[in-house]
């Protein structure tokens, strides 16, 4: 693939702190994911709905990619009362990234795959409002692939001369076939051969709404509804859908907010990446 990186600033905050009965730990940045854990008695909410927590009082909640850099999470108590602890976040400046030599119709799709797009769009939000009671996302992320990375999260694409949507998810160059390992334990909600822009796509469930993307794949090795470990192998590096050469997309969600899973997982190791 074909990149031409223009500018790059981006800074990660990443704290531990307690207020009263919450406590929050992780990546208080536009993209992040945040896991907390509040008095198992109380009710959470984060921006004014409801979030799920394990009977030990955990939860976790995530920030978009131009999230407000200011939140509340409200503990609401069984005796009627409740706290109002505000969240604040660090603003993130994205990359401009050109991506040239796509088949045009993978950039300007005709109507019948417009059709298409929509019922595999469709099918995909579904899956992504799964709240599992699973806490697999609590487990520390490893890397499902070692690699050069050769797109990050968050930048501008220009595809062909053509503006387009932001890049949500990282972009790991490999060798078609590369084994793709799983970053955490979870349950596979969705294993697809070719949808039209992400080709092989597989979507894994840590549960409470956090899920893991991988697309482009050559192949899949595990089944909807089959649970996974972290390490185990679930599929190979392709070169499927709106590609112009092998590499893997990860992406993560926590339900429809899509973050960066580059702020789960340490760096990537240097003498392998090269």
């Amino acid at each position: 693939m074909q990149h031409i990186i223009i500018g790059a600033v981006i800074t990660i905050l990443c704290l531990p702190f307690s207020v009263q009965a919450l406590t929050l730990e992780g990546n208080l940045i536009q993209g992040g994911m945040v896991i907390g854990k509040a008095d198992p008695a109380a009710t959470v909410h984060f921006q004014g709905k409801p979030v799920r927590t394990s009977p030990e009082g955990l939860f976790v909640i995530g920030f978009s990619r131009d999230a407000e850099l200011e939140s509340v999470i409200e503990l609401h108590q069984p005796s009627g009362t409740g706290e109002k602890h505000p969240v604040r976040i660090k603003k993130r400046t994205y990359q401009i990234q050109r991506i040239d030599g796509l088949p045009p119709r993978k950039v300007s799709p005709s109507p019948e795959d417009l059709e298409r797009i929509r019922k595999e769009n469709t099918r995909v939000k579904k899956v992504r409002k799964k709240d599992e009671p699973r806490t697999d996302f609590t487990q520390t992320f490893i890397w499902p692939v070692i690699g050069r990375i050769s797109g990050v999260y968050g930048s501008q694409r220009i595809l062909n001369g053509k503006p387009r949507r932001p890049h949500y998810g990282v972009d790991i160059a490999a060798p078609t076939g590369t084994p793709i390992k799983a970053p955490a334990d979870g349950v596979v909600s969705l294993a697809h051969n070719d949808m039209f822009f992400s080709g092989g796509t597989l979507i894994v469930d840590h549960g409470h709404g956090l899920s893991t993307s991988y697309l482009h794949l050559h192949k899949i090795l595990v089944k909807e509804g089959q649970r996974v470990k972290q390490g185990d192998v679930i599929a190979q590096v392709g070169a499927t859908g709106r590609v112009t050469g092998p590499h893997l997309h990860w992406g993560m969600n926590w339900f429809d907010i899509r973050l960066d899973p580059s702020l789960v997982v340490p760096p990537m190791p240097k003498a392998k990446a090269q």
